[in-house]
């Protein structure tokens, strides 16, 4: 097997030594201006095959599509969120927790160990241990990644059908220049700010204030 075309497993079976069902979990979507932090938890079989597995942001949308398409027929998997509500009221980090714990709860099997994520762990129920660039050391994160950041694209692209001049099905919500002018136009036009946005997160953008 090329490392190329397969990620090592190594650092995964080193952190789940002694635990026989392990889960990894990652989120997606703690930068964007609006919509809900999307968390997943991914168990994979001893035997998977998932070529080209990598942390989601390093793939393609078409390769992302393409293993969330794998990953979805090969692994056990659930999926959490935190509104954007939520994230005002706990800050980013907190609700990024809350949706990844949501994920795991949500899985059918209760696993013995979480990987996660980062250097975070914050009211899990089972025992967890943190990688840094987990999603792309550790096969389960990354399966992890791709799930919740499909998901959450996804749904940012429903949205755009209830907000078609805000321009969500391109940007999935992160703060570009064009996102803030649609934005603009749209408190503009409509005197207020649309709800699916994290207020806490626009406090430097003063016209819906006004």
């Amino acid at each position: 097997m090329s490392m190329d075309k397969y990620m090592d497993k190594s650092l995964e079976l080193e952190l789940s030594s002694g635990y026989d069902l392990v889960c990894g979990t990652d989120e997606a979507g703690r930068g964007p201006l609006c919509g809900p932090v999307v968390a997943a938890a991914c168990i994979l079989p001893r035997d998977y095959d998932l070529p080209y597995l990598n942390d989601s942001k390093k793939l393609s949308e078409k390769r992302r599509e393409e293993l969330y398409k794998l990953i979805s027929h090969t692994a056990e998997w659930a999926v959490g969120s935190a509104s954007p509500r939520e994230i005002d009221e706990l800050n980013i980090l907190n609700a990024s927790q809350l949706a990844m714990r949501r994920a795991v709860d949500s899985l059918d099997r209760t696993p013995q160990l979480v990987l996660i994520d980062g250097n975070v762990s914050r009211g899990f129920e089972t025992a967890t241990k943190t990688v840094v660039g987990g999603d792309r050391l550790c096969p389960s994160i990354a399966a992890a990644s791709i799930i919740a950041k499909v998901t959450r694209d996804r749904l940012m692209k429903r949205l755009a059908d209830d907000y078609p001049t805000l321009g969500l099905a391109s940007h999935k919500g992160y703060p570009t220049k064009a996102h803030y002018a649609a934005l603009r136009e749209y408190i503009a036009e409509n005197g207020e700010l649309p709800e699916i946005y994290r207020v806490s997160f626009l406090r430097k953008f003063t016209l819906w204030q006004d």
